[in-house]
């Protein structure tokens, strides 16, 4: 044998003994020797103590989604048991997680490279404890070692596996307090099928308190071919508090979550009741990293839309019971975040609601955008939002302030420094309102928007019993106490469709038009009527009054005074007139003229809201030699919640007279003159007439 030949052999030999040598090394290396230096290296990078205190162990084999020469290349797979990672010093508890084993297949190619490619983590055990003080500080917060020199190293982390597990969280900066545990299901069971029956779980519980609250058909669970791919394996219940309030909640969810796969479904089912405010959600998560293809069907219910805020930072307002169920999508980034709650349905109290939201983060303030509408809005369901809804309602929605029995205007307080929490441009649409006293507002829309505290609703339009309310709302909430401005026009409202019931209106051609203008500021409806500033102008023509009228509309005082008048009787009204003016809730009668076809109605005196005492006269005129019971001036006294009405110990008024007799001056019926509009149709409106008459009139003192 030649000489090269020989050197070759011993040269491809002692290769093949190096490397016999080496893999007997890897084989039988003992790896708990490198845990003390694993121990201080992570110990180190994390800023926290680390320990593995169990075995360090390796398996190897062949990748099988390998192909080539790189295929005879094992991969190790590692595992290492009893792990503990500490705390930072200011927490409560020893240890920020346990877990019985990590398990990790690691390609040793990819280090030549200075890739670190981990296909997959599989967590045993996992007892993880989350804490946050009252100052801030998180424990799952780590602390790196500063370096501005970009690391040579990358790491590819593909999936994270888990099994049963316990997660605890105790935030005092949010009070919140709770315990999860995670079990492995007995078997998996399909995607689809979860969602199908926590579809119909959902609706059931959420619908509870206010019923039905979609069409089930228009609102399909996604169970497409993406979604099919994956299935639940385990479940978790929860337990704790949440501000005080219970919190409990049940789910359950995959076994691999894919970090690097955007297109590996990860299946997600919750139902979470804190205090009586219930939320549930199905779907899929396919972007852990971002959120940024979250999927889900999302259920909320509860008794008012306003303790969302405790849990969303969402400023809604109160409400009666709710239910809706929608789609929720969202997109997670440090600098700010997107949350989409599409084509979304359902209830609130007897009304229905529906459209689209959208919650931007990032800026100074969140903001709400979207559009909602309503094919049915009932009147009685809009009463919480200022307070005006009864004390059983609003107990049950949680309010805690008591309405004074002596006080009619409601006292509730308007939670002013919400409106500084987010930002909103948001349109609102009903096509049709219903009022429990069939009074006929067909329609509302508005353009609602709140930038750092002034609230907006610009315009304001509303169709009403054949006519229509426009105007304008601005509300500062940045100011201490709030300030508001009010300016609205009513035109054109119908007598006949705003007392349908009432049999002698329905043959008359008599409508309502008025205008109104205010400045206020309060914390509550009673605060803003009682710093009031501004006018009040309102003309009816052609139109009937009786007792039945007043106390169906639930005016108490006109009900108790044309009853003193008039009897029981029904009343026709040629021109009912009306200018107030107000100055820090005391409103005082400029003119206030009911012309009928036996006698003029004068009042005149004050309505103080600020004390919500009335004192006013109410001083009849017979026309010519009509017969008319009540000849002397009535007294408005008392309270709006207790109103005193009689008879002034006065002389009988002369007779005759009738409208020469008012002191009435010429400004305050020119003034009510510019409101009126040309009537519909050729008759012409009885109150522009009227209103001639009285400001042409002489001025004469009252007897």
């Amino acid at each position: 044998m030649k000489r090269s030949h020989k050197i070759s052999i011993w040269i491809a030999s002692a290769l093949l003994a190096l490397i016999l040598a080496l893999v007997l090394l890897v084989a039988l290396f003992d790896w708990n020797r490198l845990k003390p230096y694993i121990d201080n290296k992570v110990s180190a990078a994390i800023g926290r103590p680390f320990v593995i205190q169990g075995d360090l162990t390796a398996a190897w084999q062949r990748e099988p989604t390998e192909h080539g020469l790189r295929a005879l290349v094992p991969w190790p797979t590692f595992t290492a048991r009893d792990i503990r990672v500490g705390n930072p010093s200011w927490a409560t508890q020893t240890h920020f997680a346990q877990l019985d084993a990590v398990q990790f297949r690691l390609s040793p190619l990819g280090l030549l490279i200075h890739h670190i490619n981990v296909p997959s983590v599989q967590l045993s055990g996992p007892q993880i404890d989350l804490e946050r003080d009252q100052h801030g500080q998180t424990n799952w917060a780590f602390t790196l070692p500063s370096d501005n020199t970009p690391s040579l190293w990358q790491l590819n982390l593909g999936a994270i596996g888990f099994d049963k597990g316990q997660i605890a969280l105790d935030d005092a900066t949010n009070r919140v307090k709770l315990q999860v545990t995670i079990t492995p299901l007995q078997q998996a069971i399909p995607y689809d099928q979860i969602v199908t029956q926590a579809t119909t779980e959902a609706r059931a519980d959420v619908g509870h308190d206010v019923g039905k609250t979609v069409d089930a058909n228009k609102t399909k669970p996604d169970t497409s071919a993406s979604a099919d791919r994956t299935s639940y394996q385990f479940a978790w219940t929860v337990t704790g508090s949440y501000q005080g309030t219970p919190v409990t909640g049940s789910g359950k969810t995959g076994a691999v979550l894919a970090l690097q796969q955007t297109d590996q479904p990860f299946p997600v089912q919750a139902r979470m009741h804190i205090g009586d405010s219930k939320i549930a959600l199905v779907g899929t998560l396919t972007d852990p990293m971002h959120l940024g293809a979250l999927n889900l069907r999302v259920w909320f219910a509860g008794t008012s839309m306003a303790k969302l805020y405790s849990i969303t930072g969402i400023t809604l307002p109160e409400t009666p019971p709710y239910a809706t169920e929608g789609h929720l999508s969202a997109e997670l980034h440090a600098h700010g975040s997107r949350f989409s709650y599409r084509d979304f349905r359902g209830r609130v109290g007897e009304s229905d609601l529906g459209g689209n939201l959208l919650v931007v983060t990032g800026d100074a303030r969140p903001k709400l955008s979207g559009d909602l509408h309503s094919q049915q809005l009932r009147f009685v369901d809009l009463a919480p939002l200022i307070g005006a809804d009864s004390q059983t309602e609003k107990q049950q929605r949680g309010d805690t302030t008591p309405q004074p029995s002596d006080k009619a205007l409601p006292v509730e307080q308007f939670r002013t420094d919400r409106l500084r929490s987010m930002d909103a441009d948001v349109t609102f649409n009903a096509a049709h309102i219903e009022h429990p006293g069939n009074l006929p507002i067909d329609s509302l829309s508005t353009h609602v928007f709140l930038d750092n505290g002034l609230l907006r609703l610009d315009p304001l339009q509303t169709a009403v019993a054949g006519g229509t309310i426009d105007g304008r709302i601005r509300i500062d909430g940045g100011a201490q106490p709030m300030r508001s401005a009010l300016n609205l026009r009513a035109r054109h409202l119908q007598l006949k469709q705003l007392f349908p019931t009432v049999q002698a209106m329905q043959t008359s051609l008599g409508e309502i038009n008025g205008d109104a203008t205010l400045n206020t500021s309060g914390n509550s409806v009673a605060a803003l009527l009682g710093a009031a500033n501004g006018d009040v102008k309102l003309l009816m023509n052609d139109g009937a009054i009786s007792k039945t009228l007043l106390e169906t509309a639930g005016l108490n005082v006109a009900n108790v005074v044309m009853g003193k008048l008039f009897g029981d009787k029904t009343v026709q009204i040629n021109c009912a007139a009306a200018d107030l003016t107000g100055t820090n809730g005391l409103f005082t009668s400029r003119l206030f003229v009911l012309d009928t076809s036996d006698a003029i109605i004068d009042v005149d005196g004050t309505i103080n809201f600020a004390n919500e005492k009335m004192d006013l006269n109410v001083t009849p005129h017979t026309k010519g030699l009509r017969i008319f019971s009540l000849r002397s001036p009535l007294y408005v006294k008392g309270t709006l919640k207790n109103p005193d009405v009689g008879v002034h110990a006065a002389p009988l008024l002369l007779r005759g007279g009738g409208a020469l007799a008012l002191s009435v001056v010429a400004a305050p019926a020119a003034a009510l003159l510019a409101v009126i509009v040309p009537s519909r149709g050729n008759s012409a409106n009885t109150c522009q007439q009227v209103l001639t008459s009285l400001r042409n009139a002489p001025a004469t003192s009252k007897k």
